[in-house]
């Protein structure tokens, strides 16, 4: 197994790597000395990250909600590289519709992104962590995810929602047997990407939204959960407290 504070040789698996807060982490990642597989749809855009990473990035085309297409990247890794050290399921989408607005397919749509594409990351490569006896898996998150607001995102907040609660109860079924194999959770908040642009039926621009990240900070944040294995953080200063104190209001029964 690989040292824990040492990232060198460690092979990582890194989803929705073509752009945003997926492109800045495999950067981070590659200088720290990693062997990235760079998974996402579109070839030119993982080219261009695989060009910045050097020789330290292979890439993979892939669409992360088909489950075959992810049971091809694991195969291929394996063949490639001998091993997965680290699976980090990026890649995700917004949506900007009032909840009273929410069609079928708007529901349709951020579960199958936010949730089944991380549920096949996680369940196609479980075997092979399975039979090394360790593995980690990195799910990025969302404070959305941990506090309902912005109403406007209503159905990407309660896909979030759905991939926390995922995490935990996947975490605690196989640490049940497989103690070495650990889920972790990395929640941002706003971050200055396309994320807003990309929204289903459009949005705000994140980048004029106040009070948010840099996506190299939460990139540097994620490589080092990589580095931890804590199962649970967040990319901003006093976020875990928001979230002590929203459960912790008036509005919830002590007893």
């Amino acid at each position: 197994m690989p040292d824990s504070t040492d990232l060198s040789g460690q092979v990582i698996v890194l989803t929705g790597a073509s752009a945003g807060i997926g492109a800045a982490a495999a950067e981070v990642l590659a200088r720290d000395g990693a062997r990235l597989v760079l998974v996402a749809r579109r070839q030119d855009a993982l080219e261009a990250v695989q060009a910045r990473c050097g020789d330290a990035a292979t890439v993979q085309t892939a669409d992360v909600t088909d489950r075959e297409a992810i049971r091809r990247v694991v195969a291929a890794t394996l063949e490639q590289a001998g091993r997965i050290d680290v699976w980090i399921n990026n890649a995700g989408r917004g949506i900007t519709r009032a909840p009273s607005e929410l069609t079928d397919a708007d529901v349709d749509d951020m579960m199958r992104i936010n949730v089944k594409a991380v549920l096949y990351g996680m369940q196609e490569v479980l075997p092979h962590f399975k039979a090394r006896g360790t593995g980690h898996v990195i799910n990025v998150s969302s404070m959305l995810g941990r506090i309902p607001f912005a109403a406007p995102r209503s159905a990407y907040v309660g896909a979030k929602h759905f991939l926390n609660a995922l995490t935990a109860m996947i975490r605690e079924e196989v640490q049940a047997t497989h103690p070495g194999i650990q889920f972790s959770l990395v929640s941002p908040g706003v971050v200055y990407t396309d994320f807003g642009l990309n929204a289903a039926h459009g949005g705000p621009d994140s980048r004029a939204i106040p009070g948010g990240q840099e996506p190299e900070a939460v990139a540097r944040v994620i490589a080092s959960v990589v580095r931890s294995r804590l199962p649970d953080v967040y990319t901003i200063a006093g976020a875990r407290q928001r979230v002590v104190d929203y459960y912790s209001g008036t509005g919830v029964d002590p007893d």
